[in-house]
């Protein structure tokens, strides 16, 4: 494999928690005053950290959410993965090959640490995903699109950011990692492949990975 890291966002690239979350964010938005539907919070928020939403909503309407938005918001979004919850499918057969072959994978997600924890102990991904796996824009000061979030993840795992490979499924994440001097791997199940543009390249079936990032080396 040409790569010596590889990068993988979490919500909708590990676990299938972009459905859930975006339904309940564009929920509580209109809740609360600030009419979302689904494919709004999809448009605005896939990708990003908490701190986007108070920022455009702020930008937009000139008001702040209320302080206990992100404790509130959370708190559906866990209850709802404790019921409904799953791995995206294909990506367990990704993470066995990757282990058996020794190839070095981390997670870098705009999400919290609590939310990625949540998540994978609900999937059963934390056997996958030890502490010293597990990056999150509550690391750095900057969430995606900025680089700072991969950026970390690679230095603290100890691999240059040429060397990397990250795989994301939200057009945030991937300018992220090409700012970050990184190779990308758009995954498209959900986002259409337009609004990834700039990715190394593009593909449909998390089962398909492996082999892509083999075929890479080979190319």
């Amino acid at each position: 494999m040409r790569y010596d890291l590889v990068i993988f966002d979490n919500d909708g690239v590990l676990v299938d928690s972009e459905p859930i979350s975006n339904r309940l964010l564009a929920g509580y938005l209109t809740e609360i005053g600030h009419p979302t539907s689904y494919e709004d919070s999809l448009r605005d928020y896939m990708g990003a950290a908490m701190h986007r939403v108070h920022d455009l909503i702020l930008e937009r309407t000139g008001r702040r959410l209320p302080e206990d938005f992100d404790d509130v918001f959370h708190g559906r979004v866990f209850a709802a993965f404790e019921q409904d919850l799953q791995p995206v499918d294909g990506v367990v057969g990704v993470l066995e090959k990757l282990a058996a072959d020794g190839v070095p994978y981390c997670v870098a997600s705009s999400g919290s640490h609590e939310r990625i924890r949540v998540g994978h102990r609900t999937t059963g991904l934390d056997r996958w995903f030890d502490d010293r796996r597990i990056f999150s824009s509550e690391d750095v000061g900057r969430g995606k699109p900025a680089p700072d979030l991969f950026l970390h993840a690679a230095e603290r795992m100890g691999v240059a950011p040429e060397r990397c490979v990250v795989v994301e499924d939200s057009p945030l994440g991937v300018r992220a990692a090409v700012a970050a001097g990184m190779d990308v791997y758009g995954f498209t199940a959900m986002t259409p492949a337009g609004k990834l543009a700039g990715a190394t390249r593009l593909f449909s079936r998390m089962e398909d990975l492996a082999g892509l990032l083999t075929g890479a080396a080979q190319a």
